[in-house]
């Protein structure tokens, strides 16, 4: 802790509280310091249970993912409230663990935005990677019928499991496009000159555009 204490900076704190994350640690120093202490499981658990946003995120990195329950990563998703960290655990801990399926039906149906917003994570990796026994469709309706409205976390998961869906589903591209083109969700966000947009057919159409393209290799 006194560690990570040192590595905190000012403009760094500054940046990421704009995101909603309360610290101000450099994330390449974070994962410098990772890799030194290398897979602790005892400790991860212990800067866990410190509550501190830095601590926590050098918990994620250390850990060992598939050695947490179920109902204990359940108990951390709902305690992990700061963006950066709940997209970790998510992203890094969650996807890698054997209780990763179960954890994704439980969560998409929660009434809590930010816990259904993980349960989205989850199906859109699934969406890209194992569609098999997952419905579309069905997907595609609950989409339509209540990304508009949904908070902005849970907005942003649901949008982006649309995208994949016309993305890597073609039989579906046609649909997803125009869910997308009538609820408008996020068209208007701002984007720097070289990035894709957020907004759903924009996203697409370029990504499927990049992948049709001729390779120059």
């Amino acid at each position: 802790m006194a560690e990570l204490a040192g590595l905190e900076d000012p403009k760094a704190r500054a940046v990421n509280e704009k995101h909603g994350d309360d610290h101000g640690v450099n994330l390449g120093r974070l994962r410098a310091l990772a890799k030194r202490l290398k897979t602790q499981q005892e400790l991860a658990r212990e800067l866990w249970a410190t509550g501190d946003t830095a601590a926590r995120l050098l918990s994620l990195l250390i850990c060992r993912p598939k050695a947490f329950g179920r109902e204990e990563l359940d108990a951390m998703l709902r305690e992990a409230r700061t963006p950066k960290v709940h997209d970790w655990l998510v992203n890094y801990v969650v996807k890698k663990n054997p209780h990763a399926q179960e954890l994704r039906a439980v969560w998409t149906a929660d009434p809590d935005p930010v816990v259904a917003s993980a349960g989205w994570a989850l199906t859109t990796e699934r969406v890209a990677k194992r569609p098999e026994g997952l419905d579309l469709p069905g997907l595609l309706d609950v989409i339509e019928a209540e990304m508009k409205d949904a908070p902005d976390r849970l907005q942003w998961a649901m949008n982006h499991c649309l995208a994949q869906i016309g993305i890597e589903h073609p039989e579906h591209r046609a649909r997803a496009i125009a869910i997308g083109e009538r609820l408008q969700v996020l068209k208007d966000y701002p984007v720097s000159p070289g990035c894709t947009s957020p907004f759903a057919p924009a996203w697409i159409a370029e990504m499927v555009r990049r992948r049709s393209a001729p390779s120059t290799a």
